[in-house]
């Protein structure tokens, strides 16, 4: 996400600190460079040229340019900056003292309303809450459907009565069941029109009129850019909302809604979904992204997610096999399918500090998932012993592995060779050696 923003202000960012001194030239021309990066990415010129403003006053003031590393202060200064820009601190749901806490979600058709619907449920369910869904946007073809069955991916129940009834009828029927029902979050979702229109509005000032919501999300799509924004104050001048959701955001190449929504509404960006799949929505950390958007990685949330998905055994044991190089194919297939539930390998990827040269290649060389699944497939294409002894797999073993896989007798060379030069720096790191990040993508095409 964010890519071409992030290759921009990291090359400028890269030639102050290749620069022992700095001067004011140095500085203007720096921001003149950050000013371009953020205008192509779709920020709002009010919103660059504050930002611009504010970075170079804190640039030229506090003994900056005289200090013994400048460059390094710059780049705090644009971090600390970007972090203010999009928020500051990260933003919770205000979730009720006991009783039902009401979720009501708003936002235009095609903004990935409904579907985000299930999968903040689904986040709220591994906090051990107990939640459901109320279908109150009757206006869609088939929206009442599609809510029931990703509620049911998300293990939340859902209030459901047709498409006859009037939507703020259905809200509060909704919400009268749940309390019967001990819930513990109910989140309504609410009819998305092509446009904001006075309809719309209409409907959703009764329905929290009815409802009295202790959250009001706003749901944009983040690859629509300052058009986002501009729905995000036509909705504010009507219907207050506390917070947005973005969605599509490992989509967005530039960056523009997500770096001016707040400093345009005054609301913060709550949550972030990063990719199709149910689990893929995340809280908006404002500190974490300046710091994936400036190329230092997310250390943080990579643990956070790692964390989610390990277990402490398994763990310890992949541990001994590394440092004991039992490490096998069969371990690889395991611990690949482990960082596919982490999201998109780029996004991943993103969160690792002095990945930037490696992350470009892997732009380069347009590698996307699909390649995963070749790797998958021809692993279990592969016998259990050929898993764990791969220097027996000759010529016609490579053959019947490339037909069972679907691939090339060439594919299956590579994989085994890239096995071969992975093992090498795992035994590295393992000595206390760390290789070229870039290393660890090398060949992958």
């Amino acid at each position: 996400m964010f890519e071409a923003l992030g290759d921009r202000l990291q090359a400028t960012l890269s030639d102050v600190r290749s620069r022992g001194k700095l001067t004011e030239a140095d500085v203007d021309k720096a921001m003149r460079e950050i000013r371009l990066a953020l205008l192509e990415a779709d920020v709002n010129f009010k919103v660059v040229k504050q930002f611009t403003s504010a970075v170079k006053e804190r640039c030229l003031g506090a003994d900056v340019l005289e200090s013994l590393d400048p460059g390094q202060q710059v780049v705090k200064i644009v971090s600390d900056e970007l972090t203010a820009l999009m928020g500051g601190a990260k933003r919770d749901l205000v979730l009720a003292p006991s009783g039902v806490t009401v979720i009501l979600m708003a936002g235009l058709q095609g903004s990935g309303k409904t579907t985000t619907c299930a999968k903040l449920a689904r986040k709220l369910r591994e906090q051990g809450k107990d939640v459901a869904l109320a279908a109150c946007d009757t206006q869609r073809p088939a929206a009442v459907e599609q809510l029931v069955t990703m509620g049911e991916r998300a293990g939340a129940h859902v209030y459901e009565q047709g498409t006859s009834r009037d939507p703020v009828d259905i809200a509060e029927w909704a919400l009268g069941q749940a309390k019967r029902d001990g819930r513990d979050v109910l989140i309504i979702d609410t009819a998305g029109r092509l446009h904001v229109d006075e309809e719309l509005m209409d409907q959703l000032v009764a329905i929290r009129k009815r409802t009295k919501p202790h959250n009001v999300l706003l749901v944009l799509d983040a690859m629509t850019g300052q058009d986002a924004v501009n729905v995000a104050e036509a909705f504010g001048e009507r219907a207050d909302f506390d917070g947005v959701i973005l969605t599509k955001l490992d989509g967005d190449a530039r960056g523009g809604a997500a770096l001016s929504v707040k400093a345009l509404t005054g609301k913060p960006i709550m949550y972030a979904s990063v990719g199709e799949r149910i689990e893929q929505l995340e809280p908006f950390h404002p500190d974490r992204m300046a710091s994936r958007i400036l190329g230092m990685g997310d250390v943080l949330s990579l643990i956070e997610k790692a964390e989610q998905l390990t277990d402490a055994e398994q763990a310890a044991e992949l541990e001994r096999k590394i440092r004991t190089k039992q490490f096998t194919l069969e371990d690889f297939l395991q611990q690949l399918r482990q960082v596919r539930k982490m999201g998109p390998i780029a996004n991943v990827l993103g969160m690792m500090p002095g990945m930037g040269k490696a992350m470009k290649q892997l732009r380069s060389a347009k590698m996307d998932e699909r390649e995963l699944d070749r790797i998958e497939a021809i692993i279990l294409s592969m016998t259990p012993y050929e898993r764990a002894h791969p220097e027996v797999i000759d010529g016609s073993r490579r053959k019947r592995i490339a037909r069972g896989s679907g691939t090339t007798v060439q594919a299956v060379n590579q994989l085994v060779k890239q096995f071969g030069q992975m093992k090498k720096m795992m035994a590295a790191i393992s000595r206390g050696k760390m290789p070229d990040p870039a290393q660890l993508l090398r060949g992958m095409r």
